[in-house]
């Protein structure tokens, strides 16, 4: 009975909580790109539900006018989240490296972000929130590392510096105690 009781704890604590579940039902509207053009750039970012109802963040980086990047995000206003320490995010990169980004206040002009190294392959790859330095225009700030205590925006960005075609395939985005 002691065992029963100790694996139920495990269990309990161990329980991610899922900030988004690609499906087919999913909503192409749920998210929305945000790239270099916002500052002169001519970076071409897309973002779709795929017939498997996995994310497909894909387009172009182009370096003209001071480009260089392409961001997708969702806003999500996640509530009661306390005790969470990481995210999971399930994804199928291009080899490419990409950012993981969250907003504790989606209106801030700076955000928390982890870059993240894709293989072409499915992987689950965990983002400690220690691990998550605020940032503004691809430097970091002198603020503390992100403290989990509210999420208004979640979101992924390249950034590369090359002018390239990317695609990042999403499955999944989930909190991890």
């Amino acid at each position: 009975m002691k065992y029963l009781a100790f694996l139920t704890v495990i269990l309990l604590t161990q329980t991610p909580m899922t900030l988004y579940n690609f499906n087919t039902d999913s909503k192409q509207t749920d998210w929305y790109i945000l790239d270099d053009v916002v500052m002169g750039g001519k970076s071409n970012g897309t973002f779709s539900i795929n017939e498997a109802g996995n994310g497909i963040f894909k387009g172009e980086i182009s370096l003209e006018n001071n480009g260089g990047f392409s961001s997708v995000r969702h806003d999500c206003n996640v509530k009661n989240h306390e005790g969470f320490t990481r995210f999971r995010i399930r994804i199928k990169g291009d080899g490419n490296p990409y950012q993981f980004r969250v907003k504790s206040n989606k209106n801030n002009r700076h955000s928390y972000a982890a870059t993240f190294q894709t293989s072409g392959d499915w992987e689950t790859i965990d983002i400690a929130f220690t691990n998550m330095p605020a940032v503004f225009r691809g430097r970091n700030l002198d603020m503390p590392n992100f403290p989990g205590k509210n999420m208004e925006e979640i979101g992924f960005l390249i950034g590369t510096k090359n002018p390239q075609k990317f695609q990042l395939e999403i499955d999944s985005i989930v909190l991890v105690k």
